[in-house]
């Protein structure tokens, strides 16, 4: 059985339903694994949306660690804002922190999934991580906001997102999957032509989302079913490595279609 770890800030409606989604193909036998944990940087009582998040963990029986990351050496984290080294030094102490509350579990891959903290080396060298990042391989790095804004300048012709390991380098890390769609046709061509780009924006981050959650179904699915696996920093279906990951636009639009 595939053993996972979530982690997440819970800090949204969509953070939940990452959670419910996984969690309830986990129950109906489409992805063989387990949940082993779920990991959260706010504590009971920071947030509302947390709250909400930490007691659908809660209701499903998963096993809850949390660690508030705003608690934590509050003083330094302040004067980190305008240092990146104390900043680097921060989060270092507080992933090791992080890790030495995991040690009782073993999981095969933690899952980052709205988790709002850049991880350190700390953590990333003790287990394997993936994160689901908006953008195509060797696309933009950045929040989703930055992302768009990044490919709305380039006059990009398509865009997509990935789920891709995590190193210390942000948003750099191999690719194990992905999804595209194009930005050209259909209604994206009178957008274009609009002086005010914030409609376009929001179709762009539209499609995206669409399509996030089934490309996080596969991609686990396949590490479950030993399709595709990481070894060290590689990623390989069968023999083959991938260099920029797996394609999942048919998966992901028969996942749509069936109502996933």
């Amino acid at each position: 059985m595939y053993k996972i770890g979530w982690f997440s800030s819970g800090r949204d409606e969509a953070a939940r339903k990452l959670l419910s989604a996984i969690f309830d193909a986990i129950q109906r036998g489409e992805i063989p694994a387990e949940i082993m944990f779920v990991f959260s940087n706010r504590a009971q009582g920071e947030s509302s949306e947390s709250d909400r998040f930490l007691e659908l963990g809660r209701k499903y029986d998963l096993p809850i660690v949390t660690f508030s990351s705003a608690r934590f050496k509050p003083k330094m984290r302040a004067d980190a804002k305008n240092d990146p080294q104390t900043m680097k030094k921060w989060r270092q102490e507080y992933d090791e922190e992080v890790a030495n509350r995991l040690s009782p579990y073993t999981p095969d891959l933690i899952i980052l999934a709205g988790y709002m903290l850049i991880v350190s080396k700390a953590l990333c060298q003790k287990f394997k991580m993936v994160n689901l990042h908006p953008a195509l391989p060797k696309g933009p790095v950045g929040t989703w906001q930055e992302v768009i804004w990044k490919l709305i300048e380039q006059k990009a012709s398509e865009a997509g997102a990935m789920m891709h390991l995590v190193t210390e380098e942000l948003d750099q890390g191999p690719p194990l999957t992905y999804f595209s769609f194009p930005l050209r046709g259909g209604s994206f061509d009178k957008l274009w032509k609009d002086e005010d780009k914030n409609p376009l924006f929001n179709e762009i981050r539209l499609q995206g989302v669409k399509q996030e959650m089934p490309l996080i179904f596969w991609t686990l699915k396949k590490l479950a079913e030993g399709e595709i696996k990481i070894e060290d920093t590689r990623v390989f279906k069968g023999e083959k490595l991938l260099k920029e990951g797996l394609r999942l636009n048919q998966e992901i639009e028969e996942y749509r279609k069936r109502g996933g």
